[in-house]
């Protein structure tokens, strides 16, 4: 049987002046990596707006279960793009069928600029 070696790109250096994450940062939206934010729902609602700007932020995935459809949804439409996934909160959700659409999501923002 031959060895097969995997190979993963590096991760970029975390930034000099970065904070060290804490508890109540949970509801914010922190740069886990260049131009990449990961936050709870409630960082990117109408009240949010001036801080998605002031990051820059040029497209968002939602990430929502099928009955929260009518009240969680895209809020800036005409500011920025959206990817809006309808994903179960379960342990046998088949969440890596949605894996190529948000990477090639995430990897469009990132090679035009985006964040």
């Amino acid at each position: 049987m031959e060895d097969v070696k995997l190979e993963f790109p590096s991760l970029p250096q975390c930034k000099e002046d970065a904070e060290e994450w804490t508890y109540p940062m949970r509801r914010e939206m922190q740069e886990i990596l260049p131009g990449l934010f990961l936050g709870p729902y409630s960082s990117a609602m109408k009240s949010k707006l001036p801080i998605l700007q002031k990051h820059g932020i040029t497209h968002i995935i939602c990430i929502r279960q099928n009955i929260e459809a009518n009240f969680i949804k895209p809020n800036f439409q005409q500011l920025f793009r959206y990817l809006v996934l309808d994903i179960a909160d379960n342990p046998v959700e088949n969440i890596i069928r949605f894996f190529p659409m948000t990477k090639e999501f995430i990897d469009g923002s990132l090679q035009t600029g985006g964040k």
